[in-house]
């Protein structure tokens, strides 16, 4: 059993990474807890907005096992995924998502949508949530505060 707690710190470590994007983070693991890939939001950096950080560890991911079904994998990230990054999430087949916090207004694991049990899709993952749930939502919150502070400041 991986170990949940080690792979949502450096899931967290990769959110922070964001700078001035929206702090979400995630990694992806193999079935031997072997890391494949390990990335944050770059929507605004690379002007793409498939550039979440699911995506792009689902994307180096299977560039480095070649093969775009990612079988027997994991992936760790801060915040439930959006409806995009599910889809992607069930077209690469991986077996397990892991989250932090729920995403009320976005999330397709289960608070908004639920894409993940869903029976009419080819691919039904385990989805575990709450893993460092408060620091993934403080890590949030923090973030959209201090976006409202300056935006005030400015008008």
């Amino acid at each position: 059993m991986p170990d949940h707690d080690e792979f949502m710190q450096m899931a967290i470590r990769q959110a922070r990474k964001a700078a001035q994007e929206v702090p979400i983070g995630a990694v992806l693991i193999d079935q031997s807890g072997q890391v494949l890939a390990a990335s944050h939001n770059q929507t605004i950096s690379r002007c793409d907005p498939t550039a979440h950080a699911e995506i792009t560890a689902l994307r180096e991911g299977a560039i480095k096992i070649q093969n775009y079904r990612l079988l027997n994998t994991s992936l760790y990230v801060t915040i439930e995924p959006c409806v995009m990054c599910m889809g992607a999430i069930i077209h690469a087949r991986v077996s397990r998502l892991v989250f932090g916090a729920s995403d009320p207004k976005w999330g397709a694991a289960g608070s908004v949508y639920d894409f993940s049990g869903d029976a009419k899709l080819n691919h039904q993952l385990e989805i575990i949530r709450g893993i460092n749930e408060t620091e993934c939502k403080e890590l949030m919150q923090a973030f959209f505060r201090e976006r409202r502070k300056h935006r005030c400041q400015t008008l």
